[in-house]
C-alpha cells in the first residue's frame, strides 16, 4: 500500500496539462517580421549590464579580457538560444517557459522553471534599480553613498550591502504603483528609449577609437607603480593582477563570463512572440541569434572602448562611462552619457517589472501558489497582489544587496532555467509521435484551455533484460516507441548528473586536471568516456519525425552542450550566490508540497491521476 501512495505521489510530480482549441477572445494583432522581432529583443536584452557590470569585471574580475567573458557568454546563449527556439514555437501561440513546461514535461518541472524565472526577473528590477541608483548617486558627486554608508555601514552584515538603497527602494516601490493603477508597456517609450540607448552607446564606441591606447592591454607592473605614485588620480586603484590583457588568468575570464551572461538574459522574450510571427520556425530562431549576435557586437565594442580609454585598475567600477570621459579629458560629456544612462535605465526598469506579475499569475490560477495572488482588479484588469508582492521583493533586493552580488543570483536562476529548457528539448526529441502544435487549426488564430493528458513519457513494463540492452544500441523501430522514450529520459538524466560532477571538478580543480595529476585527471576522463557513451546510446536511438516550426541542428550534442556550458557557468558563481539561491528554492518546494501539489487544477480536474514516466517498485 505504502508503495502504491508512492506511486501516486509520483504521478502527481509529472502531470501535465494539454491545450485543446477554445474561443477566441484576443483581438488580432499586427504580425511581426524578423527586423521587429529583433527590434524586440535587442530592446529586451541591452540594459544595465553594458553600464554598470562592465566596470566591475574589468576591474576585478576579468581586465580587457572581459571582451573573451562576453565572448563566451554569448556562446552560452546563442546555445541556449537554440534550444529556447524550438522548445517554444513547439506551440504557435504565446506563452511563457512555464506554460510550455507545463503542457510538455510535468508540473514539477514547470513550477521549478517558474519559481526560477520569478527568482530572475525580481532580482533583474532589483539590480536595475541599483545600478539607476548608482548612476544617479555618481551624476551628483556620491553624495548619497556618502551619508549613507557613514550611517548603516557599520551594522551591515558583511553578505549584504555596505549600505541600504532607500533611492532604489522608492523607485521600485513607485513604478509597482504605477502598473497597480493599470500602466501599460508603450511601444513608442520602448522605440525611444532604445533609441537613446543605441545613441549613448554609439557615442562611447567612437570615443573609445578616437581616445582609446593600445598600450592600455599590455599594462606591466611598472605602469602600476608609476600610477600609484600619481597625487591626482580621483579614484583608488584595483588589484593589478599578472597585468597583460589576461591579468587574472583563465579563471577571471570564466569568472566574468558567468557575471556577462547577465547582460544576454532577455533574447528569450522573442519566444513569446511566436503567435505574432507569421513564419516562426524561421523567423524566431533567426531574430534569436541576430539579437544575440548584436548586443555582443554592442558589449564587445563598450568593454573594449572602456579598457582602451582607461587602465583597468582605474576604472570606477559603479560609473565606469562618465568617469572615464574624465580621465581622458572630455569632462561635459560625462552628462550626456549620465543622463543618457539615467533614461534607458528607467525604461529598463519599467518593462523588467512587467513579467513578474504575470508569472505569478498563472501559477496562482493554476493552483500552484496561493489563489488570492491571481485577484485582478475590475476596472483595469491588473494582478493587484501578484504586482505588490512582486514589486516588495524586488524593493528588498534592491534594498539590501550589492549589485554584484544581483548579477550573480540572477544568472545562476537563468542559467538552471536554460538548462532545464535544453533538457526538455533533448528528451521530447524522442517521444513518440507527440507534438504540441499538432490539434491546432493552422488556418485560424486560438486560445487554448488546459486538460490533462497521459504523459508521453509513460512506459509499460517490458520483460526481458537482455533485449533492454541490445535495444540501447539497436533499437527495435525506426520510429519512437514508449521503450526508447524510457531509455532516452534516463539516459539524459544520468548525463545532467555526469555533467554536473565533470563541471564541478573543472570548475574547482582545473590546474590540477590539466596538469595531470593522478586522480583528478583520470576522474574526468573517465567522465568524458561514460558522457561520450550515454550520448551514442541517446544518439541511436529513433526521433519523432513529426514535423516541427524549427529543430534544434546536431541532437543530442548541441543541447548537452548548452546543458554543460551553462552548468559550468553556474560553477563559477560565489558560494553565498548558491546559499542564497538554495534558500529561495526551498521556499519554494515547501510552498509547492504544502500547498500547489494539493490545489493544482491539473490534479482536481481529473480523479484519476494520469500516468507518468516515474516507476516505482510494486509492492
Amino acid at each position: 500500500m505504502r508503495c502504491q501512495d508512492l506511486h501516486q505521489f509520483g504521478q502527481k510530480l509529472v502531470r501535465r496539462r494539454l491545450l485543446e482549441p477554445a474561443k477566441d477572445s484576443e483581438s488580432p494583432t499586427a504580425p511581426l517580421n524578423i527586423l521587429n522581432l529583433v527590434a524586440f529583443g535587442v530592446a529586451s536584452t541591452l540594459g544595465a549590464g553594458v553600464y554598470i557590470l562592465v566596470g566591475e569585471v574589468a576591474m576585478f574580475i576579468a581586465g580587457p579580457a572581459i571582451v573573451i567573458s562576453f565572448l563566451v557568454a554569448a556562446v552560452s546563449s546563442v546555445l541556449s538560444g537554440l534550444c529556447y527556439a524550438e522548445f517554444g514555437t513547439r506551440v504557435s501561440w504565446t506563452g511563457s517557459a512555464y506554460l510550455y513546461s507545463y503542457i510538455s514535461v510535468g508540473e514539477l518541472w514547470a513550477f521549478v522553471t517558474a519559481w526560477n524565472l520569478i527568482l530572475s526577473y525580481v532580482v533583474v528590477t532589483g539590480s536595475v534599480a541599483r545600478a539607476w541608483s548608482i548612476a544617479f548617486d555618481s551624476l551628483i558627486g556620491n553624495r548619497i553613498f556618502q551619508a549613507l554608508e557613514g550611517t548603516f555601514s557599520p551594522y551591515m552584515p558583511y553578505y549584504l550591502a555596505k549600505y541600504p538603497d532607500f533611492v532604489a527602494l522608492s523607485l521600485v516601490l513607485l513604478l509597482t504603483g504605477v502598473l497597480v493603477l493599470g500602466a501599460r508597456e508603450s511601444v513608442l517609450v520602448g522605440k525611444i528609449s532604445t533609441g537613446i540607448n543605441l545613441s549613448v552607446l554609439s557615442f562611447i564606441i567612437l570615443s573609445g577609437f578616437i581616445k582609446g591606447d593600445l598600450h592600455n592591454w599590455k599594462l606591466t607592473e611598472q605602469d602600476y607603480t608609476l600610477n600609484t605614485s600619481e597625487s591626482g588620480d580621483i579614484y583608488s586603484l584595483g588589484p593589478l593582477g599578472s597585468g597583460g590583457f589576461v591579468p587574472f588568468d583563465y579563471d577571471g575570464i570564466l569568472h566574468g563570463a558567468a557575471l556577462c551572461f547577465y547582460s544576454f538574459v532577455g533574447f528569450d522574450d522573442i519566444v513569446t512572440k511566436g503567435e505574432e510571427a507569421p513564419n516562426p520556425h524561421r523567423s524566431i530562431p533567426i531574430s534569436i541569434m541576430s539579437t544575440v549576435f548584436i548586443c555582443f557586437l554592442a558589449y564587445f565594442g563598450v568593454s573594449a572602448t572602456l579598457t582602451l580609454m582607461v587602465p583597468y585598475y582605474q576604472i570606477q567600477p559603479d560609473s565606469p562611462f562618465p568617469q572615464a570621459f574624465i580621465h581622458v579629458g572630455w569632462g561635459p560629456a560625462r552628462y550626456v552619457v549620465a543622463v543618457g544612462i539615467l533614461c534607458f535605465l528607467l525604461y529598463r526598469l519599467q518593462s523588467s517589472l512587467f513579467p513578474v506579475p504575470q508569472v505569478i499569475q498563472e501559477m496562482a490560477e493554476d493552483g500552484l501558489l496561493f489563489r488570492g495572488l491571481a485577484r485582478t482588479h475590475p476596472r483595469t484588469k491588473t494582478p493587484i497582489m501578484a504586482t505588490v508582492s512582486s514589486g516588495i521583493l524586488a524593493g528588498i533586493m534592491a534594498l539590501l544587496f550589492e549589485f554584484s552580488n544581483l548579477v550573480d543570483l540572477m544568472s545562476i536562476g537563468h542559467l538552471l532555467v536554460y538548462t532545464v529548457v535544453a533538457f526538455f528539448v533533448l528528451v521530447l526529441r524522442y517521444q513518440p509521435d507527440w507534438n504540441l502544435s499538432k490539434n491546432e487549426k493552422t488556418e485560424d488564430k486560438i486560445q487554448m484551455k488546459p486538460l490533462v493528458k497521459e504523459n508521453p513519457l509513460d512506459s509499460e513494463p517490458e520483460a526481458g533484460s537482455s533485449k533492454t540492452l541490445k535495444s540501447l544500441w539497436l533499437p527495435v523501430s525506426s520510429s519512437p516507441t514508449q521503450k526508447s522514450a524510457q531509455i532516452v529520459y534516463r539516459c539524459a538524466f544520468l548525463l545532467v548528473l555526469l555533467l554536473i560532477i565533470l563541471s564541478l571538478i573543472l570548475a574547482q580543480w582545473p590546474s590540477q586536471v590539466f596538469s595531470g595529476d593522478p586522480v583528478l585527471t583520470t576522474v574526468a576522463v573517465l567522465l568524458l568516456l561514460l558522457i561520450t557513451g550515454v550520448t551514442a546510446i541517446i544518439w541511436r536511438q529513433p526521433q519523432d519525425p513529426s514535423p516541427l516550426p524549427f529543430r534544434v541542428p546536431a541532437l543530442p550534442v548541441l543541447p548537452l552542450v548548452s546543458i554543460f556550458v551553462n552548468v559550468y557557468l553556474m560553477m563559477q558563481t560565489t558560494s553565498g550566490t548558491w546559499a542564497l539561491f538554495g534558500i529561495w528554492n526551498a521556499i519554494g518546494f515547501l510552498i509547492y508540497f504544502g500547498y500547489g501539489i494539493r490545489h493544482s487544477l491539473a490534479g482536481n480536474n481529473h480523479q484519476q491521476p494520469p500516468a507518468t514516466s516515474l516507476h516505482l517498485p510494486d509492492s
